[in-house]
């Protein structure tokens, strides 16, 4: 039997809520928990049942119905007990079974990489939301409370989760329009990704907190008695910017906190839409409006259906403030999103046609993605179909288009129909021509120019302009259908080009053999059908690349085949930089960036594609410790520096040193001395009254920097130096 207080704590948040709850049912579904889980701990240490309950718990605050509750309770016995679906249908009833069913995560499929498991889980989990919609806010749930306690984990396991939900559970919960929860995802994920940056903005925000709370104050206050008269009823509150939200515009856009004119922002909640517009008015009288800061989402709801009119200002202390006015329904889609239809609906119903047309992209990723033939795509509609922010541009008729922020007229075409798309010849926005890969902005009126002339379609060039994956994939299946023997013939070449490049080699029916197999991993039944794939595009050549590489080498060893070994050619290439590639002739060479080698450095070359030659340092990161290991060790050839070599490299150092007054001045007069040429020197404090000097000097080779290090090390205050990348 589970733990009676932490139950009880379950049952007190229910009944705050406004739903029938089935307690019964919940108290089985929470013993059924603890006994399943019986033994297993998280990596924290805690009992595995805190997990399911504190999933539970958060859906209770969202207001989640009986069966939400009970399948959060039981989401992972499935996956990690002896309890089967069959088992859970009986006992707790076959919606509670889908449910859970729709939350795990995919068994063992036959996957070569971790992307493709993702992109795989993401897709299952897309066709159950599909079915029903509480499977992802279940999962969105679930990947909270992970984030919440995901401290007990090894540091990169950690990134990687974070960045996963900032890529795809955070863009999720903002199209379901779930606020909180959205918010939260980002602000931790951000916290593990990019500590010091998080840690900067919440300082920040916390040496303001006494300065925002006296000025919202009064700003309420000043507000309050300005509306009681005309409007009345109304709700005022605060709220200040995500760190997530505040981290985009200052770390991403390059913006200072003081040009984020909506960190602050005052929320006043009516009763009605023509309410809302007169304390618009009011709110333009008392403070004075930042031209081009104004946006109706009333009148054109975001894809989340969220609506509010938003307005920045700037109040008597000259600080600028956004101010929200919405309704209450409003209000309680903003916050809850799809949430609000069980917190306060009890439920979706099946002829909710508004709900209907608000869950459409669900299925309009798994439409599009039938025509795309790599699973990963899906996640990488997530990522751009789903941006936080949209652009809302209007047809000749008056119909509004949201599209991802640098989406193309062509995106717009194809928005509106894949016919448009595809006899598309040109674009008008606000009645002039633009160029075919104009990216639209907010409130633009824009008219597809199409012909009507026989066997017009689009250009493969467009596959590079396009911006969401709904356009790419359109593209694609036009190719797919119209072209079918110029695909091969594309796909052909591309494929004897890149097998030249990466050194595969076989007689004829091996290679017949060979490429059979792959097409049939490829799910295709043919060799042209394979081809075919490639040249539309709907099979990316360079991401299968490696699992082909993978599987020559196996036939090789198992076969004797003899495979060209670049490493003992007699071919060579000399650069104009002073080094000698053995293996590969009359290739261009370049020094990579990721490392800077220097003259007296044990180099090695890598052929990458289409660039070349990139040389690194023998203990560079980036290189194997053991070649013949690697996944393509024909790839890595012999580099040395020749006798002759150019006189001068760019190299980068670090000085880790006290942060003291004339600290900098000390340096670079101690590389004047020394009559090196500095290129640049970036400095910042650190923690502990210490700071880094980061700076790229020109050198002859590794000697001559080990010099200037020695030289640089007796300067006052230095604590230690070390050579970085550029």
């Amino acid at each position: 039997m589970g733990d009676i207080n932490n139950f009880e704590i379950l049952v007190d948040m229910l009944k705050n809520q406004k739903g029938n709850y089935d307690l019964d049912l919940i108290r089985k579904a929470y013993d059924k928990c603890v006994s399943a889980h019986e033994g297993q701990k998280r990596c924290s240490g805690e009992p595995y049942s805190c997990h399911p309950f504190a999933v539970a718990c958060i859906l209770a605050s969202l207001g989640m119905d009986t069966e939400s509750i009970v399948a959060a309770l039981l989401h992972d016995v499935v996956e990690d007990t002896p309890v089967t679906l069959d088992e859970i249908a009986k006992d707790f009833g076959k919606n509670v079974a889908n449910l859970v069913d729709g939350v795990t995560k995919l068994g063992k499929i036959p996957v070569s990489t971790k992307e493709q498991q993702q992109a795989e889980n993401v897709r299952k989990m897309l066709i159950a939301m599909s079915e029903d919609i509480r499977v992802i806010i279940i999962k969105l749930a679930d990947r909270l409370h992970n984030l919440r306690t995901i401290d007990a984990l090894p540091e990169q396991k950690q990134r990687d989760k974070s960045l996963e939900t900032l890529e795809i559970y955070a863009p999720i919960a903002h199209r379901l329009g779930i606020r909180a929860v959205k918010e939260e995802l980002e602000d931790l994920a951000i916290k593990h990704l990019d500590p010091v940056a998080y840690q900067e903005i919440e300082q920040h925000l916390e040496s303001k907190k006494e300065f925002r709370e006296k000025f919202l104050k009064e700003v309420i206050e000043r507000i309050r008695n300005r509306i009681q008269d005309v409007v009345p009823n109304v709700h005022i509150e605060w709220r200040v910017k995500s760190i997530h939200g505040i981290y985009r515009k200052a770390y991403m856009q390059g913006r200072s906190f003081d040009e984020i004119y909506d960190i602050y922002a005052v929320r006043i909640i009516t009763d009605t839409v023509a309410d809302c517009y007169n304390i618009l008015g009011v709110m333009h009288d008392i403070f004075r409006p930042i031209p081009g800061r104004f946006k109706d989402y009333i009148s054109t709801p975001k894809p989340n259906m969220y609506q509010s009119l938003h307005t920045t200002v700037i109040g008597r202390e000259g600080v600028p403030f956004e101010i929200q006015i919405r309704t209450w329904e409003m209000h309680y889609t903003a916050e809850y999103g799809i949430a609000a239809h069980w917190k306060y609906k009890e439920g979706i119903q099946k002829s909710d046609e508004k709900m209907e047309e608000r869950l459409a992209w669900i299925r309009q990723i798994l439409d599009t993605q039938k025509e795309a033939d790599d699973a990963e795509e899906i996640v990488q509609t997530i990522k751009t179909d789903l941006a936080q922010e949209d652009v809302f541009a209007v047809t000749p008729k008056g119909d509004v288009i949201s599209l991802p922020v640098g989406s193309t007229v062509i995106d717009f075409a194809y928005a509106i129909h894949s016919e448009v798309g595809n006899r598309m010849v040109g674009a008008k926005v606000d009645g002039r021509i633009v160029p075919i890969n104009y990216e639209i902005k907010t409130g633009e009126v824009i008219e597809i120019l199409t012909t009507n002339q026989p066997g017009h379609g689009p250009s493969r060039d467009w596959l590079n302009i396009v911006k969401t994956s709904q356009a790419k994939n359109k593209i694609r299946a036009w190719f797919k259908k119209e072209k079918r023997a110029e695909n091969i013939a594309a796909g052909k070449e591309e494929i004897e080009k890149e097998f030249a490049r990466n050194g595969i080699k076989l007689t004829e029916e091996e290679m017949e053999k060979f490429l059979l197999d792959i097409a049939k991993r490829q799910h295709r039944n043919s060799i042209e059908d394979f081809y075919a794939a490639i040249g539309y595009n709907g099979i990316s050549l360079a991401r299968i690349m490696p699992r082909i590489k993978e599987e020559y080498n196996k036939l090789v060893k198992s076969n004797n085949i003899q495979i060209t070994d670049y490493i003992t050619t007699k071919k060579t290439t000399r650069s104009s930089d002073g080094v000698i590639i053995e293996g590969v002739d009359n290739v261009l060479v370049k020094l990579s960036r990721c490392c800077t080698p220097l003259p007296g450095d044990e180099i090695i070359g890598y052929i990458t594609r289409g660039h070349g030659v990139s040389v690194h340092k023998r203990d560079c990161k980036n290189v194997p410790s053991d070649i013949s290991q690697a996944p393509e060790p024909e790839r890595w050839v012999r580099a040395k520096w020749s006798d002759v070599h150019k006189s001068f490299f760019k190299s980068s150092i670090q000085i880790f040193a006290l942060d003291r007054n004339g600290i900098l001045a000390d340096v670079t007069m101690t590389l004047s001395n020394l009559r090196v040429a500095i290129h640049s020197v970036l400095a910042r404090e650190v923690k502990g009254g210490n700071c880094i000097i980061n700076v790229t000097v020109s050198t002859e080779n590794v000697e001559h920097l080990k010099n200037i290090c020695s030289r640089l090390e007796k300067v006052p205050g230095v604590i230690s130096i070390e050579r970085t990348n550029q």
